[in-house]
């Protein structure tokens, strides 16, 4: 859940901006050479994966849960307005 609402105050900016194209973009022009790519020999290791059964001792947890009534933030977004120029 926190995770969640990082995400909501990280985007509430986005959502307040209007935003207009001023002036039109263009890429540069770039010459390109034909290149050599490197080679590589690799020896990698043997890897191997499996499983095995094995006891371990783990908690045994018993959790309550109860409802309390709590502050919560909130966010109030007015977004710009594009008819305003």
């Amino acid at each position: 859940m926190r995770i969640a609402f990082a995400l909501a105050i990280m985007a509430a900016p986005l959502a307040a901006c209007d935003v207009e194209q001023t002036e039109e973009g263009e890429l540069p022009e770039v010459e390109v050479e034909e290149g050599n790519m490197p080679e590589f020999d690799v020896d990698t290791a043997d890897v191997d994966v499996g499983t095995t059964e094995e006891t371990v001792t783990v908690p045994d947890i018993d959790v309550s849960t109860e409802e309390q009534q709590v502050e919560v933030p909130t966010i109030d977004v007015d977004p710009a307005d594009a008819s305003e120029e």
